[in-house]
């Protein structure tokens, strides 16, 4: 196991099966499945509550979803630090400001970079929002349920992906 947490990438059936149990402890343990975007609304409601508690406790989201820290928050940290743990353990870690693919494609520009950033995490939260839940919530969660809906959700966005990948970076190299 150790030689398989220094190697460059893992290999997939073992970060799948190690997702798997993952996904198998959070249900028995919390009795929930696995899931990104509410942590990040909740976390701007956290913020918005230092400036305006009083609007934060009428927003019906937030009467729905209560403005917290709680495992979900932890899952999402955990995932930041393992994945800085992992790199490090793979000798891969490196501190870049501009991945190389970037600059190639676009440009050093940092305003491009941070309006980039910007409209896509936007258009990303939106449509967790409006579907109710992140891509891990309705891929992995659902098709762990054999859901079909789960099914469908992983195609779409493995396809809107691709889709959107091949219009930014167009057929060129991948690093």
């Amino acid at each position: 196991m150790n030689n398989v947490l220094k190697q460059k990438s893992w290999s997939v059936y073992v970060a799948g099966g190690l997702a798997g149990i993952l996904l198998c402890l959070s249900v028995l343990i919390t009795g929930k499945y696995v899931g990104a975007s509410t942590t990040f609304v909740r976390s701007a409601g956290l913020i918005e509550k230092i400036f305006a508690p009083e609007r934060v406790a009428k927003m019906d989201y937030f009467v729905k979803t209560k403005v917290k820290i709680d495992w979900q928050w932890m899952f999402v940290a955990g995932i930041f630090f393992g994945s800085l743990l992992a790199s490090k353990l793979s000798r891969d870690y490196r501190l870049t400001a501009l991945p190389p693919m970037w600059e190639r494609r676009f440009g050093p520009d940092r305003l491009k970079r941070w309006i980039a950033a910007f409209v896509g995490g936007m258009v990303a939260m939106f449509g967790a929002r409006m579907t109710g839940g992140c891509p891990s919530g309705h891929g992995l969660a659902g098709s762990s349920q054999l859901a079909a809906s789960g099914y469908v959700s992983l195609i779409c966005f493995f396809i809107a992906g691709m889709i959107m990948a091949r219009f930014l970076y167009g057929g060129g190299e991948s690093r």
